[in-house]
């Protein structure tokens, strides 16, 4: 494994979102869903692809708190924008688990 700087792991910002809506995303090459994510005052709501329809269903997803990288560029996804990455690390099946935090945590604060 390559090592890094922590001034590297410092570029990349990480902040909690809260999800308000999650649709079906017919458009997009592997199952996913279009998530529209608040991540409070400073930046506002922003729209991610994710692939997570293995273990989630788009109707439980609404209000639940994510862990996302908010400062990648946006990527064209089919006709979708994503604008964050939704963080997610596998189970011993091969399912995309979404990362949460452990508490409340205040939409927009940044990870530590």
């Amino acid at each position: 494994m390559e090592q890094i700087a922590f001034g590297d792991f410092l570029k990349v910002d990480v902040r909690v979102g809260l999800i308000l809506r999650a649709e079906e995303f017919p458009g997009a090459r592997r199952p996913a869903y279009r998530l529209w994510i608040d991540f409070g005052p400073e930046l506002g709501v922003k729209k991610s692809s994710a692939q997570i329809t293995d273990i989630y269903r788009s109707e439980d997803l609404a209000g639940r708190l994510v862990l996302a990288v908010v400062n990648f560029p946006p990527r064209q996804v089919a006709d979708f924008m994503s604008e964050v990455l939704v963080l997610g690390v596998k189970d011993a099946q091969g399912r995309v688990v979404l990362v949460e935090p452990e508490r409340d945590a205040p939409p927009g604060s940044r990870l530590h």
